[in-house]
């Protein structure tokens, strides 16, 4: 059974970006979707995003391809150790459910579990800080719950 989502908001407004040593943040292009596939099926638990490397590639093909409302290049970004992939902030200018707010919708956010609680996931997401965005997360996910609500977000 699939845990309840919980819909959280975080209005727009400054924050102070981490400095995360040897990381550079680019936005994410179509060319990056095998990459960031497999770092996306690597940042999860079995079968928790996607059940195999191959569905999690045809998903970010799909956020390409704006299945899940158009990308966002702004706040969209990769965070990159030299030329290796370690987290990826997904962000679409609004989502397509009828059920989420009216706003920017991080519809992505994860990090490989080796560069884990390095402070990535906060760069990422300050990248973000000049809009309101919405994200949805399992009420049961305490380690993301916990970051969210420590960078401002809200119950929407």
């Amino acid at each position: 059974m699939t845990p309840p989502m919980l819909t959280l908001v975080r209005p727009a407004g400054p924050v102070e970006a981490p400095r995360v040593e040897g990381v550079v943040l680019r936005p994410p292009v179509a060319a990056d979707t095998a990459a960031l596939g497999r770092l996306y099926f690597e940042a999860y638990p079995p079968g928790a995003a996607s059940a195999s490397e191959q569905e999690a590639i045809e998903d970010i093909a799909l956020t390409f391809e704006d299945a899940y409302g158009v990308l966002d290049p702004r706040l969209s970004r990769l965070a990159l150790v030299g030329d290796r992939m370690v987290g990826a902030i997904l962000v679409v200018q609004r989502a397509p459910w009828p059920d989420t707010p009216d706003c920017a919708f991080v519809i992505e956010l994860f990090t490989a579990p080796t560069h884990r609680r390095l402070g990535i996931a906060r760069l990422l997401l300050s990248g973000c800080s000049a809009d309101t965005v919405a994200l949805r997360v399992d009420d049961d996910n305490t380690a993301a719950l916990t970051l969210y609500r420590r960078f401002g977000f809200q119950d929407g």
